[in-house]
């Protein structure tokens, strides 16, 4: 068995393109090792935690300075920000219902693949013996994805982040992945809307009435949509409250369901969600399968120092990604 007591831990071990630490101490220390034994279901960054007697979580959990007791156990502080950021960034969590792909890379220069198929294109016809195949053409974007860096500095003094229980801490390090998670929405939508640059903004219809949204309206989304799949639909404040006073959403299953789970249905299957991204007016239905690739510059990226002659603790925590279109008319936006 490995022996995770005896792994030598620096701050060069987050130099590694594409690798975090928790990736690093994994090739050393291989959870795999641990089969059967009292550690198992701990990964290789958790048996570091226990190694140094660093309690992150609960009633009795410890001060940020235990991380700094050591130089060794100093190298884990990074990690656990990155860890703790990137569970308030799932905890908020809306790109899995839009996005049907994500890449990452190692670098600022990424060029997406595109394909428009005509109506031929989206049906496949019966073809002879001998004869032509048609072709669906795949090629790639014009323009690149941009990318945007979103992040957030943490100042804090010495002596409030030394007597900090890391409990308390993560909860506003997980609120900053919240707020990361939210802009990288924000660009998400925009390119849904406005497209990524490569002339494919978002093709739109108009609601029957300006002041309310109706089945009918719903229905002539879903069918400009076809041949794809409306799977998802993206709705700000004002639209939600329209679509919540439908009468086909007032009925005894769906009540049932809003007022027991909080998860909104609507008549077409499609699952709501509730966005600030959205503009006023205007909501877009999607085929999540098909409409919205992420692009990401590597992992949540952590740098951290100190101040001396301030006595102040800063922390920068960001993370780089993009988005780009895969089959434009996977998205159609109704206004009303």
């Amino acid at each position: 068995m490995a022996n995770y007591e005896k792994i030598s831990l620096e701050r060069g071990m987050y130099g590694y393109s594409g690798k975090s630490m928790t990736d690093i101490l994994e090739e050393l220390d291989p959870s795999v090792n641990y089969m059967g034994s009292e550690l198992e279901g701990l990964d290789a960054f958790s048996r570091q935690l226990k190694r140094f007697d660093i309690r992150v979580s609960g009633a009795k959990s410890d001060p940020v300075e235990k991380f700094f007791a050591t130089t060794q156990s100093a190298a884990l502080f990074p990690e656990y920000v990155c860890r703790a950021v990137r569970q308030g960034m799932e905890q908020a969590d809306v790109l899995s219902d839009i996005i049907a792909a994500k890449t990452e890379i190692n670098g600022m220069d990424y060029r997406s693949i595109t394909s428009t198929p005509s109506e031929d294109d989206k049906s496949l016809v019966r073809v002879a013996e001998g004869a032509y195949i048609p072709q669906t053409k795949v090629s790639t974007q014009e323009n690149l994805v941009k990318l945007h860096k979103r992040g957030r500095m943490l100042v804090t003094s010495y002596e409030a982040l030394r007597f900090q229980r890391l409990d308390l801490f993560t909860v506003t390090l997980k609120q900053i992945g919240a707020y990361i998670a939210r802009a990288q929405l924000k660009d998400a939508v925009d390119v849904l809307l406005s497209g990524d640059g490569n002339s494919n903004p978002c093709k739109g219809i108009t609601a029957v009435s300006t002041e309310k949204i109706s089945y009918e309206d719903l229905v002539k989304l879903w069918a400009e949509l076809s041949p794809y799949e409306m799977t998802t639909i993206l709705a700000p404040t004002d639209a939600m409250t329209k679509l919540l006073a439908m009468s086909e959403l007032k009925d005894s299953v769906a009540g049932q369901s809003f007022h027991g789970t909080g998860n909104m249905v609507t008549p077409l299957g499609a699952k709501l969600v509730h966005t600030t991204s959205v503009p006023s007016g205007t909501i877009i239905g999607i085929d999540k399968n098909c409409a919205l690739e992420m692009v990401q510059a590597g992992d949540i990226i952590t740098d951290y120092d100190k101040l001396i002659d301030r006595q102040l603790e800063r922390a920068t925590i960001s993370c780089i990604s993009g988005f780009a279109k895969i089959f434009n008319d996977a998205a159609v936006k109704l206004t009303y």
